[in-house]
């Protein structure tokens, strides 16, 4: 028999607890002023579709990887830096994949990493098919190691 009172299940035990870490805990925020991150990554954006106009993959990349927008007060900026990043995946042929990624600096690297992961996060995939994804991961873990993955991991500042 089940009982009738279940108001003990609505109650957030971590409230009470003394020792709960915050997500505000783990890292300093993003310095910047949550409408300046979303000017830089519009103008990021458009600096993007200009280098994929060109052909110029890497500068997309490079541009958009620089600088990503972090913390809870960023959801706005993350997202359209997601979207950015999944449009120059979608646009890179798989043959030129590995010269991107050898071509990438190390911390591009690592964050391409977590666009990747958080990608693969959204429900359905979002705007980009599987195997686009995975054939980015493939080749960036052939070239940056599972070092990468652990970084993209660890880091909590991002997605």
């Amino acid at each position: 028999m089940a009982p009738t009172d279940v108001k003990f299940r609505k109650i957030d035990v971590d409230a009470y607890d003394e020792d709960v870490l915050l997500e505000t805990e783990l890292y300093d925020p993003d310095p910047r002023d949550p409408q300046q991150v979303i000017e830089e990554t519009k103008a990021r954006a458009a600096a993007v579709r200009s280098s994929l106009s060109k052909g110029d993959i890497l500068g997309a990349l490079v541009t958009i990887l620089d600088n990503p927008p972090y913390g809870s007060n960023a959801e706005e900026a993350k997202n359209l830096t997601l979207q950015t990043v999944v449009t120059v995946l979608n646009s890179t042929k798989a043959t030129d994949i590995p010269n991107v990624v050898r071509s990438l600096p190390p911390e591009a690297q690592d964050t391409l990493m977590k666009y990747l992961y958080k990608g693969m996060g959204m429900p359905g995939w979002g705007d980009v098919s599987g195997s686009v994804l995975l054939g980015w991961h493939e080749k960036l873990t052939e070239v940056a190691g599972t070092g990468c993955i652990v970084r993209a991991m660890t880091d909590r500042r991002m997605a």
